[in-house]
């Protein structure tokens, strides 16, 4: 297994971009999710394009302050989990990373000491 191969198929969207906000990666759920977007023909691209105000604004912070961001969606009657936070090359801020995950509607939640 190459050392990327796992994200391919992995059931969650998993995009990347560079500091600039240019998408660098996108596995196959990402490109399903942001298909009437352009998909994977967004590989190349700066996100920042594809986000109206006041989206893009928090984009732009975030990106400023390398901020993570966390907060649940629904959509179409889907709930979902979306992460964002920056990478790290060497202790550089590279970009980053956004995780859209599907919770379901009724998700057990636990507490442990």
């Amino acid at each position: 297994m190459s050392e990327h191969e796992w994200v391919t198929n992995f059931a969650g969207s998993v995009t990347v971009c560079d500091s600039e906000g240019i998408v660098l990666e996108m596995n196959a759920a990402a490109g399903r999710v942001f298909a009437a977007d352009g998909g994977r023909d967004l590989i190349g691209k700066n996100l920042l394009d594809c986000h109206p105000d006041p989206a893009r604004g928090t984009l732009e912070r975030l990106m400023d302050t390398q901020a993570t961001n966390v907060y649940t969606i629904e959509k179409n009657g889907i709930k979902k989990l979306i992460y964002q936070a920056p990478w790290y090359r060497e202790s550089k801020y590279m970009g980053f990373i956004e995780l859209s995950l599907e919770i379901p509607a009724d998700m057990p939640h636990f507490i442990r000491d």
